[in-house]
């Protein structure tokens, strides 16, 4: 057996253990294969965390920045408070269309907003109608842009927010100094940006499952 195959398994286990059965989210994932969408929403195991995080810090006005077609927005939205917001940023107008649909699907369609086009025009315009301050940020995007990304997140985010960025291990590739993939390049300097941030405090996780092998990185806004 290989090691994704183990992975799997394992992440099924768990999933079979602690994950209730969610018609919901399983026709989301269905309409997003049927429109033709890359299966590259994070794991159901990934989606309970984004929502644990979410609830454990009370986060009532979330920002998402990559929708895809809203699995992970449906996570991050259903641990909001009664009067929490999320605002979710896609460039994809075809993923915009099938991410609304999800939304009201699962009923949640009061409770969010995503915002079509570039995402570093949308924060810009996020900032200028007041939007912020967010107290929770995930990070899923286009991964070149993550500096600017983390730039706009500490601009948006109040003290004590949390920041999730996704997919920063990149199979490994990520000690690659000499990379010439963009994608690596920007999460090497994210990472760069983040360490010499004195108003965060983070940690990069590495981790393995139905997914493959990738990880994330966790920060906590401490000014």
């Amino acid at each position: 057996m290989g090691e994704i195959d183990t992975w799997s398994k394992v992440d099924g286990y768990f999933n079979s253990k602690l994950l209730a059965a969610d018609p919901v989210l399983d026709t989301v994932l269905d309409a997003n294969a049927g429109a033709g969408l890359p299966a590259i929403d994070v794991a159901p195991n990934q989606g309970k965390l984004l929502y644990l995080l979410a609830k454990m810090t009370g986060a009532a006005n979330i920002l998402e920045i990559g929708t895809l077609g809203g699995y992970s927005t449906i996570w991050l939205a259903r641990a909001l408070p009664e009067a929490g917001r999320l605002v979710s940023l896609e460039y994809e107008h075809k993923h915009v269309v099938v991410a609304e649909d999800n939304l009201r699907l699962a009923g949640l369609a009061d409770k969010t907003e995503v915002i079509e086009g570039p995402a570093l025009e949308s924060l810009a315009a996020l900032e200028a109608r007041g939007a912020a301050p967010f107290d929770f940020i995930f990070i899923d995007a286009d991964k070149p842009n993550n500096p600017h990304y983390l730039k706009w997140a500490l601009k948006l985010a109040c003290p004590g927010a949390v920041i999730v960025a996704d997919n920063v291990v990149r199979g490994g590739e990520v000690v690659q100094a000499d990379s010439k993939d963009d994608r690596v390049q920007g999460i090497r300097q994210f990472m760069d940006l983040l360490a010499a941030e004195p108003r965060v405090e983070a940690v990069a996780l590495q981790t393995v499952g139905s997914k493959g092998y990738d990880g994330f990185v966790l920060g906590l806004v401490t000014a």
